[in-house]
This record gives C-alpha cells, sequence and structure tokens, in this order.
C-alpha cells in the first residue's frame, strides 16, 4: 500500500445507515459516508474507489453544523462533520450488511 492509499483510507470515516440514506440508496444507487472535515471530493472518490473496488460516477459533499445541547444550566456545543453522497456507476454495489 502506498503513502497516498494510506492517506485515502483515512478519509473515510463511517458509513451512514438511516432511514435517508437507505431510501437515496434504493433509488439512485447512492452512498452516504461520514468523512474528514478537511476531505475533498476527489480524495473520498478515490478513497471509495481503493477500499470497496468500485467505480464512482460523482460526489457530493456537505457540511453539518454541529447541534447546541444544554447539560443542565450549561449550554454544550456538537463539533461539526461532513456528510459525502456518492453516487456509483450502474452495475457498481456495496453492501453493508453482508459484515
Amino acid at each position: 500500500m502506498s503513502v497516498n492509499q494510506y492517506h485515502l483510507a483515512g478519509v473515510i470515516e463511517a458509513p451512514l445507515i438511516s432511514e435517508k440514506s437507505t431510501f437515496v440508496a434504493e433509488k439512485s444507487n447512492t452512498v452516504v459516508f461520514k468523512v474528514q472535515k478537511t476531505a475533498t471530493k476527489k480524495q473520498v472518490k478515490g478513497a471509495v474507489e481503493i477500499m470497496f473496488n468500485v467505480e464512482v460516477e460523482s460526489v457530493q459533499v456537505l457540511n453539518v453544523k454541529g447541534k447546541e445541547k444544554k447539560f443542565g444550566r450549561s449550554v454544550g456545543r456538537r463539533s461539526d462533520w461532513k456528510k459525502a453522497y456518492v453516487k456509483l456507476k450502474s452495475g457498481h454495489d456495496i453492501e453493508f450488511s453482508a459484515a
């Protein structure tokens, strides 16, 4: 594994499995991932192609703002994070339920 591939392996933090992401996956062959805040579209595309051995058609990233939460009298804030919608080319698929 080269240094570049090792760096790309750390870009994806976790897949997001929710009702919304499942609906998007069924409708348009798109997978949703939580990625590093500094990740770019090209890095996410390369990481998904290397890790899952699939071809990526497009990537959309968005920043998710952390919520303010109250802990008794004090107010805290959750961290901001980044989400990536990865659309796969037809014929390619990633199954997370197989593990």
